[in-house]
């Protein structure tokens, strides 16, 4: 990657603009101050500016549905669901060409803390899945769940994996796409859905719990937003207690992404299937040096799918 003269990519906007376009939101910084620089596993850079965060979006981001996840966020400001844009409307960083929003500077809940909200977060997922769809007419018709999948089938070949399993990643993720093609319409009517849920999009913000990232908020089959716990537990990676916690908060809540009663399985399978292949190709390729997930777990999963 090529980089600057300051050991930046040449694809990241540099610190004086984004001190500028700090300061033009209100921030409290000063020309010069240090810019704290993170770059996600998914490619996104978030920059850290006293009181406000810049988030540099993927260039792979469409500006008109992202303006329209904005959109949805700000109509829904009164019911506590996700945390607040600073701008209303995404900006482009005139150098590289991405796209910039930026975001008040939060408590972000830390996945690898003991006492995790799981009743917290499943009556939160519930609330925002039961949203009225007439509030939400701007929200994207898809939410980020097939994307992300094809994006994983397409690294499988780049992971550092013997022929063996590069084939057996590969030959999972061909299926899952086929079986996602396949499934047909259960019917019920589409939901406002997060896109990308995991705990890691939880903060806290005066008191109540709000969601993060809404670079995949969309419409569509709830289920998509309780694969990860979902599969995470059916493959052993989160215990009975969490998930059974986790769940019974969303049902309670009226959470429509599983029946009431009954087995949930069925409707959860295909989301579950298709979280744990994603999560196994992003440890795989990333490997976070946080993270709370075994990329080897998550291979041995995959092989038992």
């Amino acid at each position: 990657m090529t980089r600057d003269s300051a050991g930046w990519p040449c694809d990241q906007p540099h610190d004086a603009w984004l001190l500028s376009y700090a300061a033009s939101l209100g921030a409290a910084v000063r020309p010069g101050a240090p810019v704290g620089r993170v770059t996600t596993p998914s490619g996104a850079l978030v920059a850290h500016l006293g009181d406000v965060v810049v988030k540099v979006h993927h260039p792979r981001v469409d500006p008109a549905a992202l303006s329209a996840r904005l959109a949805v966020v700000a109509d829904l400001a009164a019911h506590d669901l996700f945390v607040q844009p600073l701008a209303a409307t995404a900006t482009v960083e005139p150098v590289t060409g991405r796209i910039v929003t930026a975001w008040p500077r939060v408590e972000v809940l830390d996945p690898l803390d003991g006492d995790l909200p799981w009743a917290a977060a499943g009556a939160l997922l519930a609330r925002l899945h039961c949203t009225p769809t007439s509030r939400v007419e701007r929200a994207p018709d898809s939410h980020g769940g097939a994307d992300r999948l094809a994006r994983a089938v397409r690294r499988v070949e780049s992971l550092p994996l013997s022929d063996d399993d590069r084939h057996l990643l590969g030959a999972l993720g061909e299926r899952l796409v086929s079986e996602l093609g396949e499934a047909a319409p259960r019917g019920q009517r589409p939901a406002l859905v997060h896109g990308d849920w995991h705990l890691g999009q939880l903060a806290l913000v005066d008191g109540g719990w709000r969601l993060l990232d809404v670079d995949d908020v969309g419409l569509g089959d709830p289920a998509w937003d309780l694969g990860r716990p979902a599969g995470f537990w059916a493959t052993g990676l989160l215990g009975d207690e969490q998930w059974h916690t986790f769940l019974e908060g969303y049902l309670s809540s009226g959470g429509p992404g599983a029946p009431p009663d009954g087995d949930p399985w069925p409707r959860l399978d295909l989301p579950a299937r298709c979280a744990v292949f994603v999560a196994a190709v992003r440890e795989l390729r990333v490997r976070p040096e946080h993270s709370q997930n075994s990329a080897s777990d998550l291979l041995q999963a995959c092989s038992r799918m």
